[in-house]
């Protein structure tokens, strides 16, 4: 179902819907991708790391909802780049000087989220004529931690002037940088069950980059069937006030690399209702309560998913009945 006005009225009453949680938007939209109600929250996880004298590479935890993500020098935007990336190379920009980054999600619909919190960046002196590239990295090594990320490690590079930064390849594509002075980094965002491999390179101030270290092969453990990012100890009860009956849910958040702060509640095998957070999120147990009608004897399937910091929904948590009964 795509549309809301064969519904009950009961499910679109945005009023009753934030019973018991910082932000909630209501409403059947049938797609379960998003209510369409509320701009993106504020992208988590902002780091900033210098990659050369003139450049900061600036990264970021996937955001629900967000079409474009715009990244903010102080308070000018230098950058934006597609919802299905979250990094960006800022470039242009001073050696011996200190800045500071912030990131925002835009939507389809244009709506700006709020601001991430910020982060500084201090970036190396120029060297000048310095075309001499670091030595290659060596000894790489890299594990499994958990099933959705990879714990990667290497010996340190040399290189005549410094090392600047260490990039971090998957394939042919950049995924990651840490700074000269790190020889480990975790690369989350990962699909359990999948085969991967990675590369690291060092940069120095002026841009030089090193050959590429050995590849690490890494496969993550598990399949990817839901258990592992499905909400647990889930429960379900009815209350009433002023004759009308609200189903009470409450449950144990699934513990994933990164803030959840989106959730999706299902009533009756259809998607009945959007949970976002705008503040932090629970990371024990969360509650949340939503209208349901006027009559008693009704009785309702329930069940609830996050979604993950990658963009993606997570496994169901066990399906609950409720039944409307009498109350004060």
């Amino acid at each position: 179902m795509r549309g809301v006005s064969s519904l009950p009225s009961c499910f679109r009453r945005l009023a009753l819907c934030a019973a018991l949680v910082p932000v909630a938007s209501c409403g059947w939209t049938g797609t379960g991708e998003g209510d369409g109600g509320s701009p993106p929250g504020a992208p988590t996880g902002v780091t900033a790391t210098a990659g050369t004298a003139t450049s900061v590479h600036v990264m970021w935890n996937t955001t629900a909802r967000a079409d474009v993500y715009e990244v903010y020098r102080d308070t000018t935007k230098v950058g934006e780049v597609p919802g299905s990336k979250h990094m960006v190379d800022v470039t242009g920009l001073r050696p011996s000087a200190l800045y500071a980054f912030t990131v925002r999600a835009r939507d389809a619909e244009g709506r700006l989220g709020p601001r991430s919190r910020e982060v500084r960046a201090r970036t190396p002196a120029a060297v000048a004529d310095d075309h001499s590239a670091p030595a290659r990295p060596s000894a790489p090594r890299g594990r499994a931690v958990g099933s959705r990320a990879v714990q990667l490690s290497w010996s340190a590079s040399t290189d005549d002037r410094g090392v600047a930064s260490y990039d971090i390849h998957q394939g042919e594509a950049k995924i990651h940088s840490v700074s000269g002075s790190q020889t480990a980094a975790v690369v989350t965002g990962l699909r359990p069950g999948t085969a991967y491999s990675f590369t690291v390179r060092a940069r120095d101030a002026a841009g030089n980059v090193s050959p590429a270290a050995s590849a690490v092969p890494v496969t993550t453990p598990g399949t990817d069937d839901g258990r592992a990012t499905a909400p647990t100890g889930f429960r379900a009860t009815s209350h009433r006030v002023d004759g009308a009956y609200y189903v009470d849910l409450s449950w144990v958040p699934p513990r994933v690399d990164g803030e959840l702060t989106e959730y999706r509640i299902y009533l009756d095998g259809r998607p009945a209702t959007s949970l976002v957070y705008g503040g932090d999120a629970p990371r024990d147990r969360a509650t949340y309560s939503f209208y349901v009608g006027r009559d008693a004897g009704v009785s309702h399937r329930v069940r609830l998913r996050a979604m993950l910091p990658d963009g993606t929904w997570g496994g169901f948590s066990a399906e609950r009945t409720v039944t409307t009964g009498p109350g004060r």
